[in-house]
């Protein structure tokens, strides 16, 4: 008896129109809070990426005999990708760059593309520079700001060159420098020109179509063109090595995106130095490695180790 006098209760209390009410007002501040935390999660310090932003950004295809007719060439900089718009210089993924006042100071309000870039074969000292929340004047001091567009909706890429060429000719900065663009007369001698940079420690040419539009993202109107192509992936584990790497690392998992747009995982296990062995790169963290096409699988033939390409900000 008293069993069923007390389930008639608790049918009562949960059909209740104080019990719906209480349901509900806990489901939405509940939905709130969690809205609310992920719009807002709590950081222990202000990230230096927290200012990122979608920026538009034209992106390159490997060069594979195009009409070279078509395009205008000019050196491949091997540095960190620079957007000076709004009066503020970002990565092409968005995240603000902490250059010097005296370094943008002069740089006109428009929209211009280039590379942060000192000299051939000087990633890692450009890298270490441009990454550093607060910016020291001498590092900074030694790099250039190579423009190679001026980009806009409305003209050629021929014309947005020689606009670009002529601004900072005028502007006369040591610093800001124009990227060269010329022509050459057919594929032999494209391939002339690439030993003769390569060999000279160039990273390799680029390829602008002349009379195409800016689009953002990748598309052949951009093409880049290299002794070898190379790519990123993403480190999964570091697997342990044998004989003289017992101790150290003897190879990387790694998570890559192909050409066909299909997931691969494979190994890389050269091109690695003793003390990158004995301290690898992160895992999570992006590599850049060389490779000589894909096998029928799509994985990259003979993939070497290059370099980490995750910029992260580092107090000096």
């Amino acid at each position: 008896m008293k069993t069923t006098q007390y389930e008639a209760m608790r049918r009562a209390f949960f059909m209740s129109p104080f019990f719906v009410f209480l349901a509900l007002y806990i489901s939405t501040t509940t939905t709130l809070w969690a809205f609310s935390s992920a719009a807002s999660p709590l950081t222990t310090s202000p990230s230096p990426f927290a200012r990122q932003v979608t920026t538009s950004v034209q992106l390159a295809q490997v060069y594979e005999s195009e009409n070279i007719h078509a395009y205008l060439v000019s050196e491949k900089y091997d540095g960190i990708r620079a957007i000076w718009k709004n009066n503020e210089l970002r990565t092409r993924n968005g995240h603000l760059i902490h250059a010097p006042a005296w370094f943008t100071q002069a740089l006109p309000n428009v929209w211009l593309d280039g590379e942060l870039w000192y000299q051939r074969e000087e990633f890692e000292f450009v890298a270490s520079a441009v990454t550093k929340h607060i910016p020291i004047d001498e590092q900074w001091q030694y790099i250039k700001y190579m423009v190679f567009d001026a980009p806009n909706k409305r003209d050629s890429f021929q014309k947005r060159a020689q606009h670009y060429t002529d601004m900072l000719n005028e502007l006369n900065i040591p610093h800001i420098q124009p990227v060269k663009q010329f022509t050459v007369d057919n594929n032999q001698a494209l391939m002339t020109l690439l030993a003769k940079y390569t060999k000279n420690g160039s990273e390799g040419l680029m390829l602008q179509k002349a009379d195409a539009l800016f689009t953002n993202g990748r598309s052949g109107n951009l093409l880049k063109l290299k002794k070898y192509m190379d790519a990123e992936g993403l480190v999964l584990e570091h697997l342990n090595g044998k004989g003289k790497y017992t101790d150290s690392m003897g190879a990387m998992l790694i998570e890559h995106i192909n050409d066909s747009g299909h997931t691969v995982r494979f190994k890389i296990g050269t091109g690695f130095s003793d003390a990158q062995r004995n301290k690898p790169p992160a895992i999570g963290s992006t590599v850049t490695f060389a490779y000589h096409g894909y096998t029928k699988r799509g994985i990259p033939r003979f993939a070497s180790f290059i370099r980490v390409r995750t910029m992260t900000y580092k107090q000096p």
